[in-house]
């Protein structure tokens, strides 16, 4: 193979997905000539199993997944191999701030996902991924983000500048990604981490080679060792035939 990078792990909205939720024949067919080179492709997102698979399934992955932003690794689809769960008791907190300021809000459970309009009365019963919030009063996610960042044992990051996720402190997408390697028998330094918004910015930073999209939020350019083009310009088919078919 020639190529230094084995794995290209890729954020899925405002990355791999078109803006509508597609994805490009070019990335495909592009994406397909890097599995034939070897190249693993693991989708790392901040979706559920069940929301994130169709998209393996169509692209025909069978490579390990991350998911829920790294709170579940999949060694293959259907496959679990790690789970973080987080304590009930931050939930119940976390629903309380989100209550508190009227604002929308989800959070992922192992069975399946709740929200403001289909909420939950059994907290305790439930086994916890992920909890989200979503406002476009800067003042008010601030003040979210104050709350939260007071409870600690948090991992907090965004997957859109209005919204807020919460994972278990220590869980992204970075710490997914390591995890995958171990079982690939993979080094770091031979990923390629490509992504748009903050809960991606771990995973670039820790990266081999750490790809921001041209519509990613700016920190997460800043960041980024390369910037590609945008999410509805093939930017992912730009990636790998610059980095993995040199061309």
């Amino acid at each position: 193979m020639n190529t230094k990078y084995k794995m290209l792990a890729l954020d899925m909205d405002g990355t791999l997905l078109t803006s509508d939720q597609t994805i490009s024949p070019d990335t495909a067919e592009w994406i397909k000539r890097a599995k034939e080179e070897g190249v693993h492709v693991c989708l790392s997102t901040g979706r559920s199993f069940e929301s994130a698979l169709p998209y393996g399934e169509e692209l025909g992955l069978s490579t390990p997944m991350i998911t829920v932003n790294g709170s579940e690794v999949w060694r293959a689809p259907h496959r679990l191999h790690q789970r973080s769960l987080m304590d009930p008791k931050l939930i119940s907190d976390m629903h309380a701030i989100a209550v508190a300021e009227d604002c929308w809000f989800w959070a992922y459970s192992v069975e399946r996902v709740y929200n403001k309009d289909h909420w939950t009365d059994s907290i305790e019963g439930k086994e916890w991924l992920k909890f989200g919030y979503h406002t476009e009063d800067d003042e008010a996610r601030h003040r979210i983000l104050m709350r939260l960042q007071d409870m600690g044992g948090l991992e907090i990051t965004n997957s859109s500048p209005h919204n807020l996720e919460v994972n278990p402190q220590g869980i992204n997408k970075a710490s997914g990604i390591r995890t995958v390697c171990g079982l690939l028998d993979i080094d770091m330094s031979e990923v390629i981490a490509v992504g748009d918004s903050m809960n991606d910015l771990a995973a670039i930073q820790a990266a081999g080679l750490g790809v921001a999209m041209e519509n990613a939020q700016e920190v997460v350019r800043e960041a980024a060792d390369f910037v590609t083009s945008s999410n509805d310009k093939d930017g992912i088919a730009e990636v790998i035939r610059k980095f993995i078919f040199h061309m």
